[in-house]
């Protein structure tokens, strides 16, 4: 049994946002601070004082501000990163071979090189390749056609639909789960038929992907994250 019912700003520079967490199995308070995206959460036992709960996130908060400066700091991508594709975690792992590869939890990177301008271009093309495909799925379910597709590295969206119909979308979704990529595919076809977000674009979206719901909710607690990899030389 879990609930979420309040939040807690705690005063600075920055404040702090904290989500307060009733857990049924809880014995004790505790603090989380998300690796991925930063977010601190406190889980409580139900029968918990607030006043002492209170108590305890303002004596742990030069704690939380050093777990949060680790949580956003930058990470270079090399030899030993764990590494998002495709929603799974892989360790980069320089080897005598050709091509880079997925071989169980590795993701397997030619010795010659540095590993991240290398892994940077696999990852473009992987997720203009699977992009491709889902933007084709959808624009034949809906009935129209995208003039053109391209790849950025914008941290403002994901994805964007001229109303020419070119289509923009963030090369590092290729690290999202597949269904999260798949819905930034259909949130901007979708804008094919409606150049706007209104009830009648909602309804054009979840005609072309009715559980939209659970990548979207991903993609606005998680996808931050993926801004923290530095590829050194990616364009």
């Amino acid at each position: 049994m879990t609930k979420r019912s309040r939040e807690t700003v705690l005063p600075g520079a920055p404040p702090i946002a904290v989500q307060w967490r009733w857990h049924a199995r809880a014995r004790r308070m505790s603090l989380r601070v998300s690796q991925l995206d930063g977010r601190v959460t406190l889980t409580l036992p139900l029968r918990a004082n607030p006043a002492v709960a209170e108590a305890f996130l303002h004596e742990r908060s030069d704690w939380l501000r050093t777990a949060l400066t680790r949580a956003h700091a930058p990470c270079p991508v090399a030899a030993g990163t764990l590494l998002p594709v495709a929603g799974r975690t892989l360790c980069v792992t320089p080897a005598d071979t050709g091509a880079i590869a997925i071989a169980g939890g590795q993701l397997v990177v030619p010795t010659r090189g540095a590993p991240g301008p290398r892994i940077a271009a696999w990852l473009k093309l992987d997720a203009r390749d699977r992009l491709a495909r889902e933007v084709e799925g959808f624009a034949e379910k809906l009935g129209r056609a995208p003039r053109s597709l391209r790849l950025r590295d914008t941290r403002s969206r994901w994805g964007s639909c001229s109303s020419a119909g070119d289509l923009m979308f963030s090369w590092r979704l290729a690290m999202a789960p597949p269904e999260v990529l798949a819905y930034v595919a259909a949130h901007e076809v979708a804008h094919l038929a409606q150049m706007n977000h209104s009830p009648a674009y909602w309804e054009t979206l979840a005609g072309l992907m009715p559980d939209y719901a659970a990548p979207r909710a991903w993609l606005r607690a998680e996808g931050a994250a993926l801004h923290r990899f530095r590829f050194a030389a990616e364009a």
